[in-house]
């Protein structure tokens, strides 16, 4: 993930001292392998691949929420 001050990762660690019980949806127009499959093993709840769809989105939304 490209982001100016943060990595993904690191914006996903600093969410999770902010708030340890958030639920957080990785979205990465990259694929899944690398930075993202560690974002997931660190306890991320969901991934989507960009591009998506509304109702892709939506769905991917729902499972994580109702995890």
């Amino acid at each position: 993930m490209i982001m100016p001050e943060m990595s993904g990762g690191e914006t996903y660690d600093r969410m999770k001292e902010i708030n340890p019980d958030i639920k957080v949806l990785l979205s990465s127009g990259y694929s899944i392998n690398g930075q993202a499959t560690e974002i997931l093993e660190r306890g991320c709840d969901g991934f989507i691949q960009k591009p998506f769809t509304i109702k892709e989105l939506s769905n991917a939304i729902r499972e994580v929420l109702g995890s």
